[in-house]
């Protein structure tokens, strides 16, 4: 339903087809919602992909309902599955989102994404911030882990051994300029408005000022961005393929039983 309570009048079709017989079960459908792309892919209970990547892009105008209609595309194109797996750019507790910067004011209500694809699917839903879930699919489980996921935005997340530390909003956080936040500097914005070269000082600056915040052990960068990076990286930090952010949407059934 809408924030207002009103049910949304796009359906969302859940595929036909029985998943296969001979795939470690149970299937999660894993999918990351992104400020240009909406992606999907099937996976099996050890996170394997057991499907294509599929993508289609991100509504123009991202209101709940248009991406939810977005969505409902994406499942269409994929085997039957058992549940679902959702990373949001945003924030989001206990299944609804209170924020979303990079898509519509009207995530920022209180809507309830889980619920709703729940209705929608006849299937169980978790959702969970899009740079924590990348964040399941980087870390190694060990010590104090960071993640920064650069795109249209910029997220973060933070593990200690292995268990996500929930609720950290980095991006908004102000950094270098009463008026200005890390996303300012590091996501789409920062690099149209600094250019290339400028972004990556920036970008530097950011990991020397996490290092000594977070005390991380490891870091890891991923996001579409990242290969804008033309620094050396240091032994203790780490780029991460952006299929991550898909990858590790079967963690959330584990870490949060």
């Amino acid at each position: 339903m809408t924030p207002n309570g009103t049910t949304t009048n796009a359906p969302i079709p859940a595929a036909e087809a029985d998943a296969p017989s001979n795939l470690a079960g149970p299937i999660t459908l894993s999918i990351d919602i992104g400020g240009s792309g909406l992606k999907a892919m099937l996976l099996d209970s050890l996170g394997t992909a057991v499907s294509e990547r599929i993508r289609v892009a991100t509504p123009v105008v991202p209101t709940p309902e248009a991406v939810l209609a977005g969505l409902g595309e994406l499942s269409a194109q994929l085997p039957a599955f058992d549940r679902v797996s959702v990373g949001f750019p945003g924030v989001v507790k206990h299944g609804t989102t209170y924020g979303a910067h990079n898509l519509h004011p009207l995530w920022a209500v209180g809507f309830p994404l889980q619920k709703e694809l729940e209705r929608c699917w006849g299937k169980p839903v978790r959702v969970g911030n899009d740079a924590d879930v990348a964040g399941y699919g980087a870390i190694c489980g060990v010590g104090v882990e960071l993640v920064l996921t650069l795109g249209t935005g910029m997220g973060a997340a933070l593990f200690t051994n292995g268990h996500l530390c929930p609720g950290l909003e980095l991006a908004h956080h102000i950094w270098r300029k009463r008026d200005r936040t890390y996303e300012d500097y590091l996501g789409r914005r920062g690099l149209d408005k600094y250019g290339k070269d400028r972004w990556n000082l920036l970008l530097k600056e950011a990991i020397a000022n996490t290092e000594a915040l977070f005390n991380w052990d490891f870091l890891y960068i991923g996001g579409g961005n990242t290969k804008k990076i033309d620094f050396e990286l240091g032994p203790k930090v780490k780029i991460v393929p952006n299929e991550n952010g898909i990858l590790g949407g079967v963690y959330l059934w584990r870490d949060q039983a």
